[in-house]
C-alpha cells in the first residue's frame, strides 16, 4: 500500500502524520499494547471517520491517548484523588481511565457516557506524536470490529489501511494485550473493571492499599 511509511527509514515521518491529522485524516501508529489508529479531538469529522473504518458500533465511545497526566486532566470535568493516584502508579502504561469528560469534548468521543477513557502509552513514536498533537489523540485499535488486535504496521495496513490516510509502522508493538479499562467509582472510593487486559484487577486494588489517598 503506498500510504504505509516506516518510522525508521522515513525523514519526517512524525511531521508528515502530524499533517494529516490537522486535516482530519487517520493515522495508525504504534503503541505499547496494540495499534492504534487515531484522530484529533478537535475534529469531531475525523473522530465519526474512526467508526467507519472500524465498522465500530456508534454506542461506543472512543478513547483518548494523552501525553501526560495533566493532558488527561483537561479532558475531564473533574479528576478524583484516586484517579490521579492510578496515573502515577500505572502511567506511562496500559491502564485506560474513565473519567467524566469535560463539556467541550465531542459527542463523537464521548457518546451517551458521559465519560472519557483516557491512557498515557509507553511508547516513544506514540507519545511524540501525541505530544504534538497537541497532547491527546482519539484513538481505538488499528482492526476492524470483531477481529482481532494488530501488533504490526503490515498487520494494521491489512485490516483497515484501505480506510486510513496513513500508517506509520514503528515495528512491533511489544505488549500485545489491549489495555485495562476502569470507571471510577467516586461515591464509594471504588473502582470497576470493564475490561481486564495488561494490569489486573488485583494490581489496582494493591496499589490502592498500598498508597492510601
Amino acid at each position: 500500500m503506498n500510504n504505509v511509511i516506516s518510522y525508521q527509514e522515513t525523514t519526517g515521518a512524525i511531521e508528515q502524520a502530524l499533517q494529516v491529522l490537522e486535516q482530519g485524516g487517520l493515522v495508525v501508529f504504534p503503541t505499547d499494547t496494540v495499534y492504534g489508529v487515531g484522530a484529533s479531538v478537535d475534529r469531531p469529522d475525523a473522530v465519526a471517520r474512526l467508526y467507519v473504518a472500524k465498522g465500530r458500533p456508534l454506542d461506543r465511545a472512543i478513547p483518548v491517548l494523552v501525553s501526560s497526566p495533566e493532558s488527561a486532566i483537561r479532558l475531564a470535568s473533574e479528576t478524583s484523588d484516586v484517579a490521579r493516584l492510578l496515573m502515577s502508579q500505572f502511567w506511562p502504561g496500559p491502564l485506560t481511565i474513565v473519567l467524566p469528560a469535560a463539556d467541550w469534548l465531542p459527542e463523537e468521543i464521548v457518546r451517551d457516557t458521559g465519560g472519557v477513557g483516557v491512557r498515557m502509552p509507553d511508547h516513544p513514536i506514540a507519545l511524540e506524536l501525541i505530544e504534538r498533537s497537541g497532547g491527546a489523540l482519539a484513538t481505538t485499535s488499528a482492526n476492524r470490529s470483531g477481529e482481532g488486535e494488530t501488533r504490526t504496521g503490515t498487520a494494521a495496513a491489512e485490516s483497515i489501511g484501505d480506510r486510513v490516510d496513513l500508517v506509520l509502522d514503528g515495528g512491533v508493538s511489544p505488549g500485545g494485550v489491549p489495555s485495562t479499562v476502569v470507571k471510577l467509582i467516586p461515591q464509594r472510593d471504588d473502582f470497576e473493571v470493564l475490561r481486564e487486559g495488561a494490569i489486573t484487577s488485583n494490581d489496582i486494588a494493591a496499589a490502592l492499599r498500598k498508597h492510601p489517598h
